[in-house]
């Protein structure tokens, strides 16, 4: 079979692997579909993120949806046919934080094409895959390319949980990406009166238009659009900071009313913040880091038509053309979610 691999920065290669079988309480699964991530980029173009680097080839992708090709032993919830989106998040569930039910912070989480750990966890861009049942939502009534958004759309689900109640709430969300723009219909869906988005392309923010935005600004042409919220000591009451950047995170504070709420899911490294004025508005910041028993909240939503991702996926490219599936997803000004069709 065919996986895709990382070995360096601007060196990704496709390779043979052996077919894998699956064991008991696993199904085998052949690949559809597979969104490139954020974290799949950094790995491509720089190596890493962070203090987080490649010390050895490693398979990329996460965002993953296929059709079972065979069952293990003792596997009953499962058949062959089958379509699923995988859950690229497998805690141990014996440590503490597992059973607490902060599963997304396991002390020993196996997740798909992550470099954190050495030796790396390898990812789910390959032709066959073996999960574990447990990590398999069934799909069925979805696109395979609806289904492999089921990750980033957990990701999102997760930090409006943070967020709270959204009903009647003034939403900002800085930064358009995928993450920034399934935020937007998240809040739309959860009853949100007022959402207003930032990021500093034109294709981006008419893209947030198009999903479910009021209002959307590039500041990169019009950088003090963020000035027209600030009278009254703020205008939102909830802010979805998906940059991860210093001086965005800056620019929302004077617009955010007493006592706001900022959910922060980009992660760009460390940050100097504006702690002062923080402090004096009493914003609560909590953070936001992947994601559990959302995965299959996600598939429900989407299966249940409360939550439509499709505007969101751009481009699939084929597996043979993976460099170029690659180079696009880098490109801002041209798409939003690229995925790899695998078959």
């Amino acid at each position: 079979m065919k996986a895709i691999v990382a070995h360096a920065a601007k060196d990704l290669r496709l390779e043979d692997r052996e077919p894998p079988e699956p064991a008991a309480g696993e199904v085998l699964i052949r690949l559809s579909a597979g969104g490139i991530c954020g974290s799949d980029l950094h790995y491509y173009a720089h190596g890493g993120f962070g203090t987080v680097r490649l010390k050895e080839p490693m398979i990329l992708g996460h965002e993953v949806s296929g059709v079972i090709e065979a069952v293990g032993a003792g596997v009953t919830t499962h058949e062959v046919g089958q379509l699923v989106a995988v859950s690229p998040s497998r805690p141990c569930g014996t440590c503490a934080y597992c059973q607490e039910g902060a599963q997304n912070h396991c002390l020993n989480m196996r997740f798909y094409g992550s470099a954190m750990p050495f030796p790396h966890i390898q990812g789910a861009f390959r032709e066959l895959l073996v999960a574990d049942a447990a990590q398999c939502a069934i799909a069925d009534g979805l696109s395979p390319a609806e289904a492999a958004m089921a990750e980033p759309l957990s990701v999102v689900l997760h930090a409006a949980k943070q967020a709270g109640d959204l009903m009647g709430k003034r939403v900002l969300v800085t930064g358009c990406g995928p993450i920034g723009l399934l935020a937007v219909i998240v809040a739309k869906a959860a009853g949100a009166v007022e959402i207003v988005a930032t990021d500093i392309t034109d294709f981006t923010t008419e893209m947030a238009h198009g999903v479910g935005a009021n209002t959307a600004h590039n500041v990169g042409k019009t950088p003090d659009a963020l000035d027209a919220y600030t009278a009254d000591k703020g205008h939102f009451d909830v802010l979805f900071e998906c940059t991860g950047v210093a001086a965005v995170v800056a620019s929302a504070v004077p617009a955010l009313r007493p006592r706001a709420t900022m959910v922060q899911l980009g992660l760009g490294g460390d940050m100097v913040l504006p702690v002062q004025a923080m402090t004096a508005k009493e914003l609560v910041m909590k953070g936001s880091f992947r994601f559990h028993a959302e995965f299959f909240s996600a598939v429900a939503l989407m299966r249940g038509k409360q939550i439509d991702v499709t505007p969101l996926v751009t481009h699939s490219k084929p597996l043979s053309a993976f460099g170029e599936a690659f180079e696009l997803a880098s490109d801002r000004n041209a798409a939003i979610k690229v995925q790899i069709a695998f078959s």
